[in-house]
């Protein structure tokens, strides 16, 4: 059957293509479709580009799957009552409580509850707290910027002390300043947050403050107030930084001792190059690769918002608003800040993949034949 529609097609071509006029207007429709088939594939020969195009792809299943199990928990976890958290204890006629319902589709089942949500969320709506009655994303632009600086002033201090620290740790082999670089990081992976939080601000906070005689601490909460801004940040900086700082060191520490007995690091010894051109000029760029997956990672997490370190600090960004959001059982807030924040950290992982391959063309080429 397939032969015989293959025959008759062709025959019809030769047909057209026999009529002077039909075969000029058909061969011009040919090219014009050859072109914008040409214009439209050519970016997927780029390697990088199609790398990115699959990354994109595979983040659509992360991001519904995250958001259907929560959506399920939501939904069928026990104790949760919407309507007696916006109306309080006092007792809610009927009606009231079938108006609600309805406005805000908690009358539906489950699914039909997460295609609403989605509908909205594309329209850049994310819901309301079913507390206060604010829109979920007012309250997120509120908070943000906060979580935002917080998190550049962490990855500042994870970039700048993690990286130098794993540098003098390598180019220092086997001396004092390795021990105390090994030292350290072991040390501070092994803190929990909280903890280390408290004794920051015990120390800096209260104890110098009587030290001095009020004349020089650090604030232990807010992010605001009678001192200069930038003090604000300094602990609660710190907090969030410190584990990521440690273990950036250490995965410098070790790059750098791994890729010293490569054969082009050899070549360059060889050649007679100073240690200063060889680590600058060849052991760092491939050395930072898992760096900046590692950093990358970390400040998604940070922008995510930290909320340890914000609760103990009492900082008003994303964090402590989720903390209290979980506190009060406020899924709409939960479900509404975990979206943005898990398009947030995929739009990071994203940008890391992409810095790969500038870092290194192998994996930009690769990438694109996966």
């Amino acid at each position: 059957m397939f032969k015989k529609i293959g025959e008759l097609f062709t025959r019809l071509v030769s047909w057209i293509y026999q009529i002077p006029i039909l075969g000029v207007v058909v061969k011009s429709l040919v090219k014009v479709i050859k072109g914008f088939v040409r214009v439209i594939t050519w970016p997927f020969k780029i390697p990088m580009f199609r790398y990115v195009v699959k990354r994109i792809f595979q983040f659509i299943p992360v991001f519904f799957g995250v958001t259907i199990i929560l959506f399920l928990i939501s939904y069928h976890l026990p104790g949760v009552d919407p309507i007696q958290m916006r109306f309080g204890e006092r007792a809610v006629p009927a009606e009231v409580r079938a108006a609600f319902e309805e406005a805000h589709g908690l009358n539906e089942p489950w699914h039909i509850q997460y295609q609403m949500y989605l509908e909205r969320m594309f329209n850049g709506n994310l819901g309301s707290s079913f507390i206060t009655g604010r829109a979920v994303l007012d309250m997120l632009v509120e908070r943000f910027p906060y979580t935002f600086r917080l998190a550049l002033v962490a990855v500042g201090l994870q970039a700048i002390l993690g990286i130098g620290a794993g540098i003098v740790s390598a180019v220092k082999r086997r001396t004092f300043w390795d021990v105390l670089v090994t030292m350290s990081t072991s040390i501070a992976v092994s803190l929990p947050v909280f903890w280390l939080g408290l004794i920051l601000q015990l120390v800096f906070g209260i104890w110098m403050q009587d030290i001095t005689g009020g004349t020089f601490f650090l604030p232990v909460t807010g992010a605001s107030g009678p001192l200069p801004t930038w003090m604000y940040y300094v602990l609660p900086g710190i907090t969030l930084a410190v584990v990521s700082m440690a273990y950036t060191a250490r995965i410098m520490r070790s790059q750098l001792l791994e890729i010293g007995s490569a054969d082009y690091v050899r070549t360059a010894k060889a050649k007679g190059c100073s240690p200063a051109r060889i680590l600058w000029g060849h052991k760092m760029k491939n050395a930072l690769i898992p760096v900046v997956t590692s950093m990358g990672v970390d400040f998604g997490v940070m922008l995510s918002g930290a909320i340890i370190t914000e609760t103990v600090f009492n900082w008003p960004g994303i964090g402590f608003m989720m903390a209290s959001a979980i506190q009060q059982r406020d899924f709409q807030v939960i479900i509404g800040a975990t979206t943005v924040i898990l398009l947030l950290v995929l739009t990071i992982s994203l940008i890391v993949d992409i810095l790969y391959g500038f870092l290194d063309p192998r994996i930009r080429v690769a990438g694109g034949e996966e």
